[in-house]
């Protein structure tokens, strides 16, 4: 049954427009018209709120108390989805944070099992580590980081139905590792890094495609050696995903950063941990994290992701980055969706575009949801 959303600011271009409806049919936005709805499809009064393209988040390792790593699952998978669509995500990879081969098979299985069986919002899976310089493991186990194997690559490779992220230190996985996963479509990003400006340059040649948490945990921006900071804001093709939560970065860095370099590389992403919609507190890797304050830290105070959903890091946008609308949701969902090389159907309210919706009040809160096209 066709659906048509009417009486909204629809979100076209740079510019929010009155007097359109948008025409959902089959999962997909059949058209976007300044006509009267045709007869037929069930209409929708959106009451005058913004209707904006729906969030995409390539990094959440859980939310709703529930963690990935606990449970690779398509259980799990569906709860967390759940819970983040609350917050205006209609698209998500599940993140496993570093851990043995048998935990990525069972993440990866589910992540194919969820996308075959419908998920609402499942795009594929994040694979974080555990291929990282152990200088920069930040909340990671110490006693999972590894070097990449032959068994490692073909595991990676195998499809899933959607779309696989690795987050990778390029210093320590060679580059012939990083062609063969880039050739098997898979999406390599750099983090938790203490790479040379040099070595990610190789690596850009070699397929790596973004860099995971800007900033966070990967070496930074000097006089004589730019680092792997200063490789990403240098680069203009690759994709850099920031944590706006005024905690991961300075939000004046973060300034600095969007200053030099094309924003449409920049991607806006939660790192979110079961605290979102959830408790406050949980275990990782036997350590109590809490939350709090907007952050999710250890006894340490060592930052363990976030406790950051995409609504609120549009808002952050908006408010500590000074980006206007359009701008702070294009890094949520233009941005991520060409990351993920979805851009031919995700990111944009466009004719064939498929139905992923987000309906904002004036204070930038979600009102409502559509994923392919369903109401929740």
């Amino acid at each position: 049954m066709a659906e048509a959303l009417v009486n909204g600011r629809v979100l076209i271009g740079h510019e929010l427009v009155t007097g359109r409806s948008v025409i959902i049919e089959d999962g997909r936005i059949l058209e976007v018209t300044a006509a009267d709805p045709p007869s037929g499809p069930d209409v929708v009064d959106v009451h005058g709120h913004m209707i904006v393209p729906g969030f995409i988040d390539v990094q959440v390792n859980g939310g709703g108390d529930r963690l990935f790593n606990d449970d690779p699952s398509v259980e799990t998978i569906a709860a967390i989805g759940r819970t983040h669509r609350k917050f205006g995500t209609t698209g998500f990879l599940p993140t496993l944070i570093s851990d043995d081969s048998a935990k990525i098979a069972a993440a990866m299985n589910a992540a194919r099992t969820a996308i075959a069986a419908g998920v609402p919002g499942v795009l594929g899976v994040h694979i974080e580590g555990p291929f990282l310089n152990p200088a920069k493991k930040g909340i990671h186990d110490p006693t999972k980081l590894r070097p990449i194997s032959n068994s490692d690559i073909e595991l990676l490779s195998r499809p899933t139905g959607g779309k696989t992220v690795v987050t990778l230190a390029p210093e320590v996985v060679p580059a012939d590792a990083i062609r063969r996963l880039a050739a098997a479509d898979v999406v390599v990003s750099a983090g938790h890094t203490q790479a040379s400006a040099d070595q990610v340059f190789e690596a850009l040649r070699n397929g790596l495609r973004g860099f995971t948490h800007l900033f966070n945990a990967m070496s930074q921006l000097s006089s004589r050696e730019p680092g792997v900071v200063g490789a990403a804001l240098y680069d203009q093709i690759s994709w850099c995903g920031i944590i706006a939560d005024g905690h991961h970065v300075d939000p004046r860095v973060l300034k600095i950063a969007l200053r030099a370099t094309p924003l449409r590389r920049f991607m806006l992403v939660s790192d979110a941990m079961p605290g979102v919609g959830g408790r406050k507190s949980f275990m990782l890797n036997g350590e109590k994290i809490s939350a709090g304050g907007g952050k999710c830290v250890n006894a340490h105070g060592t930052l363990a992701g976030s406790d950051l959903d995409m609504a609120s890091a549009v808002r952050n946008a908006v408010t500590m980055l000074g980006v206007d609308l359009f701008e702070a949701v294009m890094m949520a969902s233009a941005n991520p969706a060409a990351f993920l090389g979805l851009d031919h159907e995700l990111g944009r309210i466009a004719a064939g575009h498929r139905a992923n919706l987000v309906l904002l009040d004036d204070q930038l809160q979600v009102v409502e949801s559509w994923i392919d096209g369903m109401r929740g």
